[in-house]
């Protein structure tokens, strides 16, 4: 992963796996009914990143069930089936797990689904409906307007792939229905290890940006990225729901004087 990635990227992008102590590493095959006091954990990760576009997990929809403590890892039956939108999302059983070195330890049974970026730009903003399905039991989980693709868009004259030092730029949240925040903004110099942050001003969907006028004057990659929380408007076959939208985006640029 690139060094100008962010922390909130990094767990974005993973799996949503916990990994936890239990029952010597033992696996009982549970129903969604047996799993209705866990809780479920969501993850909208919406990256677009200039090194690798097509990195696995860039574009990706997860629900995640949580781990317990103790007693044996759970799995999901070979029944449980899930889908987005009607969509059908991969069933990953979880269960006990060497991941990483750690014997006797949990990995979480989760779904999900990788959505086509450029098709969710095409289309309306609209809901997000998971639903998990076996013969005991229906999960339900629905975002409200969480299916949009996010970008950060140039404001104002000039283009974003030439910024000139000492001046300060703005960038617009789209859907602008939404509210992100806060938003880091970091600056990483072509050839570079360790990316710079920028000084960010927001204003509701708005982001205002200096780029330092001892900024070397070169090519750099900046990279705006926020989190949010959806507006859930159910969750019912589990104990509770909770969880996160995340999206960054680069812009190969050149810093000019």
């Amino acid at each position: 992963m690139s060094p100008r990635r962010t922390v909130g990227a990094s767990l974005a992008l993973g799996a949503l796996v916990a990994l936890t102590g239990c029952g010597g590493g033992e696996t009982k095959v549970m129903s969604l009914a047996e799993m209705a006091d866990r809780s479920l954990t969501y993850a909208l990760t919406d990256v677009d990143d200039a090194e690798t576009p097509d990195a696995q997990g860039a574009h990706r929809f997860t629900v995640s069930y949580s781990v317990t403590g103790d007693g044996p890892c759970s799995r999901f039956a070979d029944d449980v089936t899930a889908t987005l939108n009607g969509a059908a999302m991969t069933v990953v059983p979880g269960g006990a797990s060497s991941v990483g070195g750690r014997s006797g330890a949990c990995e979480n049974s989760r779904v999900y689904f990788n959505y086509d970026p450029e098709a969710w730009g095409r289309e309306p903003v609209g809901d997000i409906t998971v639903q998990l399905q076996d013969a005991t039991s229906t999960v339900r989980l629905v975002l409200q307007n969480a299916k949009a693709k996010r970008r950060f868009v140039f404001q104002g004259e000039g283009t974003p792939d030439k910024l000139r030092v000492g001046q300060t730029y703005e960038f617009r949240w789209e859907p602008a229905t939404e509210v992100p925040g806060p938003v880091e903004a970091l600056l990483l110099r072509e050839g570079g290890r360790a990316p710079g942050q920028l000084a960010v001003t927001q204003d509701g969907v708005k982001v205002r940006l200096p780029i330092p006028a001892n900024t070397p004057q070169a090519n750099h990659t900046l990279t705006l990225g926020a989190d949010l929380s959806g507006v859930m408007s159910e969750c019912s076959g589990v104990a509770s729901c909770s969880g996160a939208i995340y999206h960054s985006q680069d812009f190969v640029l050149s810093v000019v004087p």
